[in-house]
């Protein structure tokens, strides 16, 4: 874990003005850099020290999805570091009655430092990208959830103390959240399994995307319809909700059909021994993972959601500061 600032700049990547759309974009020295320095940040929260370098900044956030740990995350971290974070509704501004994505994107550049936005489409993020003059920070779309993802892999280095030659299993819907995972698995050389029933693998693009970049960093990314068999030898056990947000009137078909691939405590058993549980919440007891896992000593799901702060933090001030 970074200690001294004098560190930090050390290894420093020049990242400021850049936007964080998907950790595609991003080597592997620029994601171990926005993890050191998130680990710095928490450092320095921990021990009572201001860290403040966006001091007059302005975050515009805004929300087409809601959200429980973007939004505080988000709100927290800027008002942290010294700046003003801005919630924007889009039913409270003028994009939810049919402005542009271009007109938006330039009308928030002339009075914001940064946006952070939670949508539906990774095109809706990637036109404002490409329109503002500032950066912008995909905070979830259908397709990715970079954010999660970098807290994640800050959680994983925590505990295991390294990222290479680490096994990541995935268990559940290939969602956003398996596409990101497979991005950032196959950046930083981690091994990564996503066991999934037929019908709700990820995104075939994408899996040709995470593959190619895995070939370039000794990682691997495979996908496995038997739970218990890529559990074997797992360092991590990672899960979602089975219906994300959207997705609620297919809940009963797909409590049918990811019957098999509950994380209970049969399944951790086949993992390492000292295999961690990961969640990106909000999880459903009973359903995707027991009260038994989530509640038990396996489980980081907490540490993994702070994370979400620091790791932010971090990605605000390498970009806006």
């Amino acid at each position: 874990m970074i200690t001294e600032a004098k560190e930090i700049n050390f290894h420093k990547q020049e990242l400021k003005g850049r936007s964080f759309l998907t950790l595609a974009d991003y080597s592997q020295n620029e994601i171990n850099y926005l993890i050191d320095l998130a680990d710095y940040i928490k450092k320095q929260k921990r021990e009572g020290i201001a860290f403040e370098p966006l001091k007059g900044k302005t975050l515009g956030m805004i929300f087409e999805k809601s959200s429980t740990r973007t939004r505080v995350s988000f709100e927290a971290g800027i008002y942290q570091l010294g700046g003003l974070g801005i919630f924007l509704s889009s039913k409270d501004i003028q994009i939810g009655r049919g402005e542009t994505i271009a007109d938006t994107a330039q009308v928030l550049s002339g009075y914001l430092d940064g946006i952070m936005i939670r949508t539906f489409s990774q095109e809706t993020v990637e036109e404002l990208a490409a329109k503002s003059s500032i950066p912008v920070i995909n905070g979830l779309t259908d397709l990715y959830h970079p954010c999660q993802v970098l807290a994640d892999l800050q959680t994983i280095k925590e505990i295991k103390g390294k990222l290479q030659d680490i096994k990541v299993v995935y268990i559940g819907d290939g969602n956003n959240m398996a596409h990101s995972l497979m991005i950032g698995a196959a950046k930083m050389g981690i091994e990564l399994v996503i066991a999934a029933p037929e019908g709700y693998h990820p995104d075939t693009s994408v899996t040709d995307k995470a593959k190619a970049i895995a070939s370039e960093h000794h990682a691997k990314v495979s996908i496995e319809a038997n739970p218990f068999e890529a559990v074997k030898h797992a360092d991590v056990i990672y899960t979602d909700v089975w219906a994300s947000m959207g997705q609620e009137a297919e809940q009963l078909k797909r409590e049918k059909d990811f019957a098999g691939y509950q994380v209970n405590a049969a399944l951790i058993e086949n993992a390492k021994e000292e295999a961690i549980f990961m969640h990106c919440l909000p999880a459903h007891r009973g359903e995707e993972v027991t009260a038994e896992v989530i509640d038990g000593k396996q489980s980081v799901v907490f540490q993994q959601a702070e994370n979400r702060l620091h790791a932010q933090k971090a990605l605000m001030t390498a970009l806006m500061g």
